[in-house]
């Protein structure tokens, strides 16, 4: 086989294609061969043609060779050179999975070297992020929705670690600001408004938008891509601070995604101090030892009872007699809350003797110092006075002069109990919004119509405050979006960016109700019911009484397996089929619909009870008439019949019973009829005699057949008249009788060959005395003008004869001249029209003529034959003719 690819194995330009319309084998595309040149040669001998046709087939053979090496030469060139490239995806596929090993432990040196033990398994979501940026298609911009290559610029979120194309989050910035600074920078010029990442919303400030295309670490700007590193990393140490802080800085090379735990180990104890301290991993620095805390409570009388546990204890779970603060009750209560105070009044007497003490419950070492003793002021303040507590101050009738509410103006009134009234000075005053001045009393704030057109912090509704100062309070309604779950709305108030998730959760539980899942509100759609392994405890729709045992489950519980084991009626068998007492059935309702377009009656599922089948137990049982004995089933049990015929003979002798099988009575031979058998009613079937095609009109009888009476209707021998004959009358006759009945009494309608009826009765065959015909026979002369009368058979014999007479030969010459002056007649009339003719056409054929002169004109006297022979002539030749044929007629 060749080595040379199939591509490369055609002939020239039409690689493989054989023969082209229009060119021969051999011929180069463009190049005619010579012999194709020029204008046509003579004709030359067929030898000198033959030598220059194989010259130029040599010639056109060697340019196509030459052609075609040139063309696979080139082919050879090309494929050599596109050897050498490959796709870059191809590439990075290949790449990938000879690096990948190779980039991990390399990575994984430092911290493998420190953490001791499987470094893929204490990594965690930094594996995950590790593995995806390996891949060529696994990083895509949620942005632009196209993949990160390697050697592209990125930008990677705080929050989330997602990747995105550094143009493309640049723009997302600018846009988002953009639209928010267009919509609130009336209302908010000097906010400092933020921008989230696209996938998870972590917050940014504006002076975070990223403007360097830095490696994950950022240590190092614009990091150029190296196959033996991770894609967008500078192969330095991380060198960022662990999360949660311990104090110590990330290992890895720089890496995408988290952090992961810090790997170095520690001597820690647990969290209550009793287990001496253990080597543990940094990053799970805190552990639990399992025993009970058993650290001094708040309450100072019990120790903690909780496992080894992390922060405070909680508070003391005992309860505890104790007494309340004025000591007079004691009551069983938590110990963590010991101070606590009943309902009585303290009573005691004040300091003064007079006045008791009216606070409730209070602690025992509080002071009955009475209020009302030593020196007390007047109500305005100015005048002081020393009475017993038992009297009150008296006012001084000074002008009281307290501060009123407004704070500008003092009250007016003469020393007084209580509180100042309201001030009642009129004071030009501006409203809340500084737009608008107005006079009122003091004691009222002004306030103007004009609503507040500024945006609430929400950045969506407007203020709308009457007279507002500027100070918009925060927008109170509430936010009431969808949640995330689709059942909730938010009930927050209205706020900027999206809604917290619905922090419900919904129990998800089984048809009883005895297990459930727990699942985030909103899950439940999609959940499906936890699987429950107690029986089901739904009671059976049949008659038996429990069901299959099977698990609890949703909806309709699986049809009933069991036998029916009813009692069957009419028998004493049970129903051995499947339960059929509660089946569901699908029963679709007939509606006249009104047209076309109303939609059809949708089918129900409804659960009927189904009537036990008949009972199919086998039972011997014989036919009515005891042709045979069968098994039949036990519903079916009783009189049947075997549907053969009966059998039976009848008293006729000739046939059998055809009823079917059925009981017979009043009978003791199995052979005879009984009195229930059926009647012979068949007609006689006895052989009929010769020539006798009735049927016996008798019923079937054992003795001889009577004689046929039945008429047969024929023709007679003339076929004029129809006969009736009786059938035994014909059957019994011989030949000659039945001529003699065929016949009938007519004369025989047959002509002779004469053209004579023939004299005989009705008879077979020919008829007689063809030849001695008398009947009368007319004959004429030869002319016809004479006829007599003479006896057929003589005119059949050729001896009667007719000669024509004088009269005869006169009146034929007679004829024959009028015949000969009609001719003549005839001829001239024909000359004289042919010469009218010929005047008309040498009349044409002159042309016009000119007006004759007149001339005297000579009258010629026309004969009267001549003038009037066209009419008389025809008329007397009309007139002889009828004369003629009458006479012909009269003879």
């Amino acid at each position: 086989m060749s080595n040379t690819p199939i591509f490369l194995q055609g002939r020239g330009r039409g690689q493989g294609r054989g023969m082209v319309q229009g060119r021969e084998r051999g011929q180069v595309p463009g190049h005619m061969p010579s012999w194709s040149h020029g204008p046509a040669r003579p004709a030359q001998k067929a030898g000198q043609r033959g030598k220059e046709n194989q010259s130029s087939v040599k010639l056109a053979e060697k340019r196509f060779e030459a052609v075609s090496a040139e063309h696979q030469e080139a082919v050879r060139r090309l494929i050599s050179a596109n050897e050498d490239y490959e796709s870059s995806s191809e590439e990075d596929e290949d790449e990938d999975m000879q690096n990948n090993t190779d980039i991990l432990n390399s990575m994984l040196e430092t911290f493998s070297g420190n953490a001791g033990g499987d470094p893929l398994s204490d990594l965690g979501r930094t594996h995950d992020f590790l593995l995806n940026s390996f891949k060529s298609t696994s990083n895509v911009c949620l942005i632009c929705i196209e993949s990160i290559k390697k050697n592209e610029a990125i930008w990677s979120c705080e929050g989330c670690y997602c990747l995105f194309h550094i143009q493309c989050i640049q723009k997302w910035v600018k846009d988002g600001v953009y639209q928010q600074t267009a919509l609130s920078e009336e209302n908010f010029p000097k906010r400092d408004l933020p921008w989230f990442c696209p996938k998870c919303r972590y917050e940014y400030k504006q002076s975070q938008c990223p403007s360097k295309y830095l490696c994950f670490c950022g240590k190092e700007e614009d990091p150029k891509f190296d196959p033996w590193l991770v894609p967008h990393s500078c192969g330095q140490t991380c060198g960022r601070p662990l999360k949660p802080d311990c104090g110590h800085e990330c290992l890895l090379l720089c890496h995408p995604g988290p952090c992961p735990p810090c790997p170095k180990t520690i001597k820690v104890t647990c969290y209550c101090g009793k287990q001496s301290p253990q080597i543990k991993r940094c990053g799970t620095r805190e552990w639990s030892c399992g025993q009970h805390c058993a650290k001094p409570l708040h309450c100072g009388h019990h120790k903690c009872k909780v496992p080894c546990h992390k922060g405070e204890c909680p508070s003391c779970p005992e309860v505890s007699s104790q007494s309340c603060q004025c000591g007079g009750q004691k009551s069983v209560r938590p110990c963590a809350s010991p101070k606590w105070q009943c309902t009585r009044v303290c009573g005691k007497n004040l300091s003064c003797g007079v006045h008791i003490c009216e606070v409730v419950c209070h602690p025992s070492g509080l002071q009955h110092d009475c209020p009302r003793a030593g020196e007390r002021m007047c109500p305005c303040g100015k005048t002081k006075v020393s009475l017993p507590c038992t009297e009150d101050v008296p006012t001084c009738g000074d002008t009281c002069g307290k501060m009123l509410e407004c704070e500008q103006h003092e009250c007016t009134q003469r020393c007084h109990a209580g509180p100042c009234g309201m001030c009642r000075q009129m004071s030009l005053k501006t409203c809340r919004c500084s737009l608008r001045k107005k006079e009122v009393p003091c004691c009222k704030e002004y306030l103007c119509e004009t609503k507040c057109t500024k945006i609430k912090d929400c950045g969506k509704h407007p203020c709308k405050r009457k007279c507002c100062d500027g100070n918009c309070p925060p927008c109170e309604q509430q936010c009431n979006k969808a949640l995330g779950c689709r059942n909730h709305k938010c009930s927050s108030r209205c706020h900027t960016g999206p809604c917290y998730p619905c922090p419900l959760v919904v129990d998800i539980r089984c048809f009883c109700n005895s297990t459930s899942i727990t699942v985030p509100c909103g899950r439940e759609r999609v959940t499906k019911p936890p699987r429950c392994s107690v029986p089901c405890k739904i009671p059976p729709d049949c008659h038996h009484p429990f069901r299959q045992r099977h698990r609890c489950h949703f909806g309709m519980c699986p049809p009933c397996r069991q036998i029916c084991d009813k009692a069957l009626p009419g028998c004493s068998h049970a129903c051995p089929f499947m339960c059929h007492s509660a089946v569901l059935t699908k029963i679709q309702e007939k509606v006249q619909r009104a047209g076309p377009w109303e939609p059809k009656p949708k089918a129900k599922l409804e659960t009927i009870e189904h009537p036990c089948a008949p009972c199919t137990v086998p039972i011997s049982v014989t036919c009515l008439g005891k042709h045979e004995t069968t098994h039949v089933e036990c519903s079916k049990v009783g009189p049947y019949s075997c549907k053969r015929l009966c059998g039976r003979q009848l008293l006729c002798g000739n046939h059998i019973c055809q009823r079917e099988c059925h009981e017979v009575l009043a009978v003791e031979d199995k052979q005879m009829a009984g009195q229930n058998c059926a009647k012979c009613e068949e007609p006689c079937t006895k052989p009929r005699p010769t020539d006798c095609s009735h049927e016996c009109l008798q019923p079937c009888h054992p003795d001889d057949c009577q004689p046929c009476h039945q008429m047969i209707r024929m023709r007679c021998h003339c076929k004029l008249v129809l006969q009736h004959i009786e059938c035994h009358q014909w059957s019994s006759a011989n030949e000659k009788e039945r001529q003699k009945l065929k016949a009938c009494v007519s004369r025989c309608p047959k002509y002779l060959s004469c053209g004579h009826q023939c004299m005989s009765l009705c008879h077979p065959g020919d008829c007689p005395d063809v030849g001695k015909c008398n009947e009368k026979s007319k004959i004429r002369c030869k002319c016809k003008r004479k006829k007599k009368d003479v006896l057929c058979s003589e005119v059949q014999a050729g001896k009667a004869a007719l000669d024509c007479d004088e009269t005869c030969k006169l009146q034929w010459e007679k004829q024959k001249k009028i015949e000969e002056d009609a001719r003549k007649c005839q001829e001239e009339e024909e000359k004289k029209k042919h010469q009218e003719e010929l005047e008309e056409y040498e009349r044409k054929m002159k042309g016009r003529k000119r007006k004759p002169r007149k001339q005297k004109s000579v009258e010629e006297t026309v004969p009267a034959w001549k003038k009037y022979g066209k009419i008389v002539i025809p008329a007397v030749l009309t007139v002889v003719l009828g004369l003629f044929v009458y006479y012909l007629l009269a003879i």
